[in-house]
């Protein structure tokens, strides 16, 4: 499975899943012009668009693929608060399995300040492997088993946070929305722990403060932790 982020963190995400076979968009939180340059001019092949929510940094683009004949998946809660229309526009359910391209998707519900928050399972019928994709969401309810591959938020360290805070204290307006609503590494720590990762590749760490986080420090935790190949985006 290859795994292609065009973007990731607060001013824009979103990434290319391919099989060899087929391709799925997931999120679209940047321009057309950029996800077609950055993509090499690929989007129009792609077999879908999943989007986890409405936040413009995850569905900038969704009105423009759709234009363009790009089919866009996502929850009817995420449809209504980004005015989404047309025929293009499939609401999906939270678990409620669904097939894109060569994919087998299963939404499920995460924890985030949207209306319809989704992450998402993807089992590729041309590789028979399992990727799992959750962003924007403080915690997992659910627990995954046969996972290769894992794009996960790490958002922020609770270390660093505090850090920020006592330097500026206008951060801690920030402190309880963070807490609320994105991943801290230590959370994601925990999150794996829980899971089976007996069959784990790869983890990409997504969605990274720029302030908050410390891609070096996060990477080391983690292939600590799982002994995958690790990235950060």
């Amino acid at each position: 499975m290859d795994i292609k982020v065009l973007a990731s963190g607060s001013s824009g995400n979103a990434y290319i899943i391919s099989d060899g076979l087929s391709s799925i968009l997931i999120d679209c939180g940047i321009p057309y012009g950029k996800l077609q340059e950055k993509s090499k001019f690929q989007i129009s092949r792609v077999a879908g668009c999943l989007i986890s929510h409405e936040h413009a940094d995850h569905c900038k683009a969704a009105c423009e693929l759709a234009r363009r004949g790009v089919d866009i998946y996502t929850a009817r809660g995420t449809i209504e608060a980004a005015g989404l229309s047309g025929h293009r526009i499939h609401e999906i359910k939270a678990l409620s399995r669904f097939i894109v391209g060569t994919f087998n998707v299963l939404p499920f519900d995460t924890e985030h300040d949207a209306a319809e928050p989704l992450g998402f399972l993807l089992f590729s019928a041309g590789t028979m492997e399992t990727l799992l994709y959750f962003t924007d969401t403080y915690y997992l309810r659910y627990k995954f088993k046969g996972i290769t591959h894992i794009m996960a938020e790490a958002n922020y360290s609770l270390d660093i946070l505090r850090e920020s805070i006592d330097a500026d204290p206008g951060m801690g307006a920030r402190r309880n929305r963070l807490l609320e609503s994105h991943m801290s590494i230590e959370h994601l720590e925990e999150m794996l722990k829980a899971n089976d990762l007996s069959n784990l590749k790869q983890i990409y760490l997504i969605h990274m403060s720029a302030d908050n986080g410390d891609p070096a420090a996060f990477k080391e935790r983690i292939q600590r932790l799982t002994g995958a190949e690790v990235y950060t985006a």
